[in-house]
């Protein structure tokens, strides 16, 4: 059988896993799946110790990407075990802060913004920069966005205005690195998905159960669905594709117009 996608025998790093229910954790799956090498980076000591069984005898690193010199720190660790160079970099990194509940977008708080900023996106630029050396020569670099920068949905709040940065971020390390190098990045713009990471949107259940409606087949993303996009971003297999989003959203996107989701707004009593 044909080795499509011909990452077998690669070496990635991926940061975010979080539990099984992580979309880093089905992407580290599906590579590991294709015979690839993954390195694993999560946040903290903690993290590392709740994963101790599922990622065992896996090479797995903590860094906290809020710190100052954290990606420096992790691109040398990983590079002191031999586990370079890398063939992609994975970033499924997110962050924001709803523990005092929803509020609306003008009274975002500025520590919060900036925070969030500096967690689900300057560091997309911080580890893509730190790794830069220890990239073959055509590396793939893969973050993890959403669906629609277009959209407002109440319950997220500032995130929507930080994942328009993550995506631009993207956009402008792929032109950076074009001056020396055929390193790529890419981002997957994926739909409403059922993460523990999710899970604590205030409201987003609703608005899962939701967007599945308006989804053309009814059904809503999978985790694995949005890892598949990935792996075939990660792979040279998408070698015309830098600087882009590919949307990842079962339909949702077009769908606007859905005869059902019409009839239940305009006449919900029938």
């Amino acid at each position: 059988m044909t080795d499509f996608l011909q990452v077998a025998g690669k070496t990635y790093l991926v940061t975010g896993v979080a539990n099984r229910k992580s979309v880093a954790w089905h992407i580290a799956t599906a590579l590991e799946e294709q015979g690839a090498r993954v390195v694993y980076a999560v946040r903290s000591e903690a993290r590392k110790k709740s994963l101790e069984t599922q990622l065992a005898g896996k090479p797995v690193f903590v860094c906290d990407v809020e710190e100052e010199g954290a990606c420096t720190n992790l691109a040398t660790e990983v590079a002191a075990a031999g586990l370079t160079p890398l063939h992609g970099l994975v970033h499924s990194i997110a962050f924001a802060n709803y523990s005092e509940g929803f509020h609306p977008f003008h009274a975002t708080k500025r520590k919060d913004f900036l925070q969030a900023t500096a967690i689900s996106a300057f560091s997309l630029v911080d580890l893509a920069n730190a790794f830069k050396p220890h990239f073959t020569k055509n590396a793939s670099v893969v973050t993890i966005g959403i669906s629609s920068l277009l959209v407002t949905p109440d319950n997220y709040g500032y995130m929507g205005p930080i994942k328009a940065a993550l995506e631009s971020a993207a956009r402008f390390l792929a032109k950076s690195f074009s001056a020396d190098s055929e390193v790529r990045c890419n981002v997957v713009g994926a739909g409403p998905l059922k993460t523990s990471a999710s899970a604590g949107i205030p409201g987003y259940v609703e608005s899962y159960l939701y967007a599945e409606k308006l989804t053309l087949r009814k059904r809503n993303l999978s985790s694995a669905e949005v890892a598949n996009a990935a792996l075939f971003l990660l792979s040279e297999r998408s070698s015309g594709l830098n600087g882009t989003t590919l949307v990842v959203d079962a339909g949702l996107g077009l769908n606007f117009f859905d005869k059902d989701i019409i009839r239940l707004a305009m006449r919900p009593e029938k």
